[in-house]
């Protein structure tokens, strides 16, 4: 048998920890982007006998997990218990230590015991102490960065709030951030695995009712078809349909409600702007040129009826979304791990990034600031050329990065999208989210990629 304890000091209350582990989508928020795990079944929150079950799968291993929670007590502490999974025994304490009225010791102890017994602990005992304190490392800082998000709005009523795309990378991660903040949440979803509280759609048939949007404070749209992959001709009509057809039906039926949302915050993107080269660019900047411009431009104008009906409507736009679950970090981490990483064509173009969570942020910013209205750029301060992006990235992994990708190597590959996405850049400022006091987690580049990738320095 092993144990294992990581803590850390939050500046945060108790209580407040412990009633964000409590809430729905607690569970969601602490499993890393490295990590396969998929909710399947829940029972309550951290209750004795309440019950969570979930598949895992890495390399060759994968399973069900099947945790029971037992000697809860309320504001201070809850355990979960291992009845099926991977490891011959595994009970994990989660304890939350008052340290005066405004902070507190988060504290994570597990005793553990590997399968097959002591050959198992001699042979994989260090790999497994090295995994347990790369993930709670990352469950810490993760933990720590949502409870400040939310105490600095912790005077504002919490919410209720709808989104569509809830199936999709940052979907997902914003259902469980909110949700965890005391804000409910209602998935807007096509018909495939409705769970109590969704509301249905189909934007293909222009299908939403404005009685299952009664009672929301805010709605948040981020459904759209995947701009990552080859753009034939009907993929590129799919993505100008989705955005444009589906949020005209949001913005037209949320205009016709006799009590609207006060607030639709919808994601764009900065390929508004088009190739601009080392230009400066804000919110104030004229659109650009090229496919990705065009599509944004329909996709921010499909939102004038809801505007027209005086709901402050907010138009995200987002930079590279940077998490090694998915996107464009995704796509470069192969060759980068096999140190056959490097910039893509001459390197040069501007890369405006931004950080998953400072996404949610700035979701939640948009939400709950009514001085923020029209285009809000949703990128890092510091954005970066591609070639710097590269050299980072690189480093972070202690891996070689001068194998450069040239331009047409890139253009035969991912064809249209290479050139827009990869090829092309815009040096992108965060103007309106500054102005409004926003506070970025990652504000520099290898901070941000060392907490994705599990990096992160002692």
């Amino acid at each position: 048998m092993s144990v294992f304890e990581w803590r850390s000091v939050l500046p945060v209350p108790a209580e407040d920890v412990y009633a964000w582990h409590a809430r729905r989508g607690a569970f969601e928020r602490l499993v890393p982007p490295w990590q396969h795990l998929t909710v399947i079944e829940r029972s309550g929150g951290t209750e004795d006998g309440a019950v969570l079950v979930f598949e895992y799968r890495g390399g060759p291993l994968r399973g069900r997990w099947v945790a029971v929670h037992q000697d809860n007590v309320v504001g201070r502490r809850f355990v979960d218990r291992q009845v099926h999974g991977p490891f011959a025994y595994w009970q994990h304490t989660h304890s939350f230590v008052p340290q005066g009225p405004r902070a507190s010791i988060l504290e994570d102890s597990i005793d553990y015991g590997l399968p097959l017994g002591g050959l198992a602990d001699v042979l994989g005992g260090p790999a497994s102490r090295r995994a347990l304190e790369r993930l709670f490392r990352f469950r810490h800082r993760r933990t720590q960065g949502d409870l400040l998000r939310h105490a600095a709005t912790s005077g504002i009523p919490r919410l209720k709030v709808a989104v569509t795309g809830a199936s999709g990378l940052v979907g997902r991660n914003l259902c469980g951030f909110l949700s965890t903040g005391g804000h409910t949440v209602a998935r807007v979803v096509r018909g495939a695995r409705i769970e109590t509280g969704d509301i249905v759609w189909d934007p293909e048939l222009g299908r939403l009712s404005a009685a299952s949007l009664e009672g929301l404070d805010g709605v948040v749209h981020l459904a759209g078809e995947s701009l990552v992959g080859r753009w034939s001709e009907a993929r590129k009509r799919r993505i100008m349909a989705s955005r444009r057809e589906g949020t005209a039906l949001l913005a037209t039926t949320l205009a016709g409600m006799k009590r609207p949302p006060k607030v639709l915050v919808s994601a764009s993107a900065v390929g508004f702007y088009g190739d601009r080269g080392d230009e400066p660019l804000t919110e104030e900047s004229a659109g650009g040129e090229g496919f990705l411009a065009e599509v944004t431009r329909e996709w921010e104008a499909a939102l004038e009826p809801a505007r027209q009906a005086g709901i402050r409507v907010v138009q995200l736009r987002f930079g590279v979304i940077l998490t090694s679950a998915g996107g464009a970090l995704g796509l470069m981490l192969p060759a980068f791990r096999a140190g056959a990483g490097g910039p893509m064509g001459d390197g040069r173009q501007w890369m405006s990034w931004v950080a998953l969570d400072d996404v949610l942020g700035a979701v939640l910013t948009a939400l709950t600031d009514e001085r923020l209205s029209g285009p809000v750029n949703v990128v890092a301060p510091e954005p970066v050329t591609n070639r710097e992006y590269a050299k980072t990235l690189g480093h972070v992994l202690r891996r070689p990065a001068v194998v450069p990708l040239p331009a047409a190597a890139v253009s035969q590959v991912f064809g249209d999208m290479g050139k827009e996405f990869l090829l092309a850049g815009q040096r992108v400022r965060p103007q309106a989210l500054e102005e409004a006091g926003f506070s970025f987690d990652y504000p520099l580049l290898e901070d941000a990629l060392r907490f994705e990738l599990g990096k992160m320095r002692r």
